[in-house]
């Protein structure tokens, strides 16, 4: 027999002889109304867990994880303000409930149940997934089950302090918001949501704003696992800059009177709290999950004594203000209600078709204030010496600096972080002077952690913001990268649009780094990236067109609200020199402000028989190789993709009009590589005779040895006079 049903019977046999659990008499400043409205949600979510589970048996619903147990998050909704944004955890049904009743119009059980039923009605997915979430209660969709939306909670709480400084064309967040983040306790050891409290204390310890409420949900399991009994107090209590309440979550009274405290806490002091609840897990962890095979018996009957509905019922009772037979009508009513909608939802259509299904990976685009630029006494002013070189031949990390000058004086929602970007300026000077500009709270000089950056910059995308978050090398994203394919980039497929969160995302990579750092700083693999649907990926190889694809990307961010990363060669950073010492053959003069390169706009170079289709270092190599060749006869055209994804095909095509032969140049690693994709275009659109350059399937090494792995001038003249040579 189902437990749900079994925990069902008990709840109604238990009720009907007074069997009720013994506890502490209610206490607190939850009124009557409040109370019965509290005990509502928690009736509601219960019988939305049990519906959930007879829809799967039935073959009408998919992916069970209830929150039967955690019923005690409808009293934090309701200490709780509606525009207060809650980033949930999975098992905060009951929380969902009773924020419907704080906003008018919305209906939860119609909603939540065409979630269940995975129906193109469902309000906050389309049918894509059963998820928690909602536009009009202000809960974005969350999938995570490892607390990977912590990082963006905090992010979100920065912002609205920000926005009081900066307002945002488009901020959601009232200025005396709080954000609100819950989470299990086991998820709450994993290191991502570890380096977000972290960083939350960290930010408070300085005295900066941040509202922001922690809900760890405490059932002592984690799936399978036993979280030590006081592990949660002892990890949290004494944290600095983090403020600890504990509430037994099983108390409608307590975890009302408690939450109460924790946010007039974060909402008058805008500093971090984090609140404790001692809950209970009913049924296992998701509707797959047999807890009788490695739970002792007595454990999970212990917690099915302990039901949150048990003691609700004994304190409303308690109080005089609902009978037994009151109690049974509301949980009945709930009932119901679960059994005649969920009838309704299973025949709503689901999605069908692969177009139907990737309707919402590119998120609709929003109206936004026409910007006319800066005006020039404004950009004399921002640029200090630096005007009266804007004429001057310059090197990519001047021209990518001044392009986004140029975009922070015309965008008051960019604003910049990352490891030192501020005061030092960037590694590779790329961010020189912006602090100076802009001030600290444009240019945010972040802790070592590439979560917590992605984390900041999503959450302020939420709030209105375009961010601009630097990572300092390629090879850090692989610390943080399921903040793009977890978060930012699921955002509107999961939302349906609704929800999105726009950025720039400036990553300095790539290889032929002399002498400096091996592969932790020279990484030459943009699979990571490529595998993520609708994330745009740039990469420039020359000064004047990073900076009219910087503009692309600011763009796309804030008029299509998309997620960007721009992957800058750092081994073309300082390049000046093309074919001789001091030829100055790389460097350009910076390009007007009213300029950019649209994204798919490949770059084409001559129009020789034999066309080298290439991107970033590639193209700057193979530049010098068509020289070589064009000695010995042979005339090349050299394409520069520009634009990694989503791959440029229309572009490529025109550019290999008239090419006769095409070779690729790859400085990635030659497995998972874009030559691949390449390869594959060239052998299902064209008949060209095609060959591929990539580099070795290897890390990259440091000292005279840096660039052996991977293409090379000599190389690729070489490769392409075989290519030319072959029948």
């Amino acid at each position: 027999m189902d437990r749900a049903d079994i925990v069902d019977q008990r709840f109604r046999t238990r009720l009907a002889s007074g069997d009720l659990p013994r506890g502490n008499p209610a206490h607190g400043p939850l009124s009557d109304t409040l109370a019965v409205a509290i005990f509502r949600a928690q009736c509601l979510s219960r019988n939305l867990d049990r519906r959930s589970r007879k829809m799967q048996a039935e073959g009408q619903g998919y992916y069970t994880i209830g929150s039967s147990g955690h019923e005690g998050m409808a009293a934090v909704a309701a200490a709780l303000r509606p525009d207060d944004m809650a980033f949930l955890h999975y098992r905060d049904g009951a929380f969902q409930c009773m924020r419907s009743q704080q906003v008018p119009g919305v209906t939860p059980a119609w909603g939540m149940l065409l979630s269940f039923a995975t129906a193109m009605d469902d309000p906050i997915s389309g049918g894509r997934h059963k998820v928690l979430g909602s536009k009009p209660l202000l809960i974005p969709p969350q999938t995570s089950t490892i607390a990977s939306h912590v990082p963006k909670a905090v992010g979100a709480a920065y912002s609205i302090g920000l926005a009081k400084r900066h307002p945002p064309e488009h901020q959601v967040l009232a200025q005396d918001s709080l954000v609100m983040c819950s989470f299990g306790d086991a998820s709450a050891n994993h290191s991502t949501a570890q380096g977000a409290f972290n960083t939350a204390a960290w930010t408070a310890y300085q005295s900066t704003p941040l509202p922001l409420l922690f809900v760890c949900e405490d059932n002592g399991i984690g799936i399978s696992t036993r979280t030590p009994r006081g592990w949660v107090a002892a990890n949290f209590a004494q944290r600095p800059g983090l403020k600890y309440f504990h509430a037994n979550g099983l108390d409608l009274y307590d975890t009302y009177r408690v939450a109460r405290e924790a946010v007039e806490h974060t909402r008058h002091q805008r500093k971090p709290a984090f609140l404790h609840l001692s809950l209970v897990r009913l049924y296992g962890h998701a509707g797959s999950d047999l807890q009788q095979a490695y739970l002792p018996k007595q454990v999970f009957e212990g917690w099915e004594a302990d039901d949150p509905l048990l003691h609700s019922a004994r304190l409303l009772i308690q109080r005089g203000i609902l009978s037994a037979d009151e109690v049974l009508d509301i949980y009945q009513q709930a009932e119901d209600q679960c059994t005649r909608v969920a009838a309704e939802v299973v025949t709503r259509p689901r999605l069908q078709t692969a177009e139907q299904v990737m309707a919402s990976l590119i998120p609709p685009p929003r109206a936004c204030a026409p910007s006319n630029g800066a005006g020039e006494t404004a950009r004399q002013t921002a640029f200090g010496s630096d005007h009266k070189q804007l004429d001057a031949p310059q090197t990519m990390n001047r021209l990518i600096n001044w392009a986004l000058t140029d975009l922070m004086l015309a965008h008051d929602e960019i604003v910049m972080m990352g490891e030192d970007v501020g005061t030092k300026g960037g590694v590779y000077g790329v961010t020189q002077k912006l602090a100076e500009r802009f001030g600290p709270d444009r240019m945010i000089d972040t802790l070592l952690d590439e979560q917590s950056i992605l984390g900041l910059a999503i959450g302020m995308a939420h709030n209105g913001f375009v961010p601009i978050p630097e990572i300092q090398f390629l090879a850090y994203l692989h610390n943080a990268e399921d903040q793009l394919r977890g978060e930012a980039a699921t955002l509107p497929f999961f939302s349906n649009g609704q929800f999105t969160n726009p950025m720039v995302i400036r990553i300095a990579g790539l290889g032929y780094q002399k002498g400096f750092g091996g592969h932790f700083h020279n990484d030459n693999s943009l699979a990571v990236l490529r595998d993520i649907p609708g994330l745009i990926i740039a990469c420039p190889s020359r000064g004047d067109e990073a900076a009219m694809m910087m503009r692309e990307c600011v763009r796309l961010a804030r008029e299509e609200q998309r997620v960007v990363v721009m992957v800058e060669p750092i081994a073309l950073y300082p390049m000046r020199d093309l074919m001789a010492e001091k030829d100055s053959g790389w460097m350009a003069t910076y390009p007007s402000p009213d300029r950019r390169i649209g994204l798919g706009e490949v770059g084409v170079s001559d129009d020789g028989p034999l066309a080298i289709l290439t991107y970033g270092n590639g193209r700057y190599l193979s530049t010098q190789a068509a020289s070589d060749l064009a000695d010995q006869g042979i005339e090349t055209r050299v394409i520069d993709l520009r634009w990694i994804a989503p791959l440029p095909v229309e572009g490529i095509l025109a550019a290999l009009e008239g090419a006769e032969k095409v070779l690729i140049v790859d400085e990635c690693r030659s497995t998972g590589s874009l030559s691949e994709a390449l390869m594959a275009m060239l052998q299902e659109q064209t008949a060209l005779p095609h060959a591929r350059l990539a580099a070795c399937d290897s890390f990259i090494a440091t000292g005279p040895a840096y660039a052996a792995t991977m293409p090379s001038r000599a190389s690729i003249s070489e490769a392409a006079r075989t290519l030319w040579a072959a029948p």
